[in-house]
């Protein structure tokens, strides 16, 4: 007579252990390297305040990724046991505040009055209202879906931004404005994420880091196809926005590649 199987209790609490230490695992190792990426703006805002001038720099990225940062906290607090995504992002959303303040402070009056009218709709009007109108009007489900869809479209548009970068080492066949190893934080971050969405089955972290894995992996073989000897102390030198490559400070009559 058959006998029907039966799962061994102990080997299933096992498994969801070994499954809830990697989750852990790949989530901490995301928050070091989210956290780096976040860090990566530092030289250009201490340049900014050492010359007590924003020079030709734009003040968008930062407001973009002041507002990405404030919705992955949202879908950090609103969706359970996804504390680390909130606690990363919060970290990177208290720094982007921090980027965008000194922005104000030695913008020049044109733009710093932009940088005010687009830091007042996109960093205090729009994640107040998105809170505000979730928690009223929607259903928990709802609100992880919507904080997990904005946060998801921001996080694309984010990664999106070195193809201008890409696009000038391809022309110059040059990587001298691509440091290498910003573009293997953001390759090492994007596998991470990757890696976490996939364990945890969260699509909105897996897309955009999906793509930013992808992004990554293209900037570190174009830096394989056009590295040169010489460039190995320049590219280190440049200034970084955003977490995303830029030129160095040129003069104002030479133009400038765009992150």
């Amino acid at each position: 007579m058959w006998k029907v199987p039966f799962a061994d209790p102990g080997l299933h609490s096992f498994s969801c252990i070994k499954m809830l230490s990697l989750v852990t695992i790949f989530g901490l190792l995301g928050n070091i390297t989210t956290g780096l990426v976040y860090l990566a703006p530092v030289k250009t805002f201490w340049h900014i305040v050492r010359c007590g001038s924003t020079e030709e720099f734009d003040c968008l990225p930062y407001v973009a990724k002041l507002l990405n940062g404030y919705m992955w906290v949202y879908y950090g607090v609103v969706k359970p046991n996804s504390v680390l995504v909130a606690t990363v992002n919060g970290f990177g959303a208290l720094l982007e505040l921090v980027y965008v303040i000194i922005f104000l402070i030695f913008a020049p009056p044109r733009i710093r009055a932009i940088t005010a009218v687009l830091f007042g709709a996109l960093d205090v009007v729009f994640p107040i209202a998105a809170v505000l109108i979730t928690q009223m009007f929607c259903t928990r489900e709802m609100q992880i879906n919507i904080a997990g869809f904005l946060s998801l479209l921001f996080s694309v548009i984010t990664y999106g931004s070195p193809l201008a970068i890409m696009k000038t080492v391809v022309t110059t066949k040059s990587v001298e404005y691509m440091p290498f190893l910003l573009s293997f934080i953001l390759f090492i971050n994007g596998l991470t994420w990757t890696v976490y969405a996939i364990l945890t089955r969260d699509w909105f972290i897996g897309i955009p880091n999906g793509s930013g894995f992808v992004f990554g992996t293209a900037q570190l073989v174009l830096y394989a196809m056009y590295w040169k000897p010489n460039q190995s102390k320049t590219t280190f030198d440049h200034v970084v926005e955003d977490g995303c490559q830029s030129g160095p400070l040129l003069d104002k009559n030479e133009s400038r590649a765009e992150a």
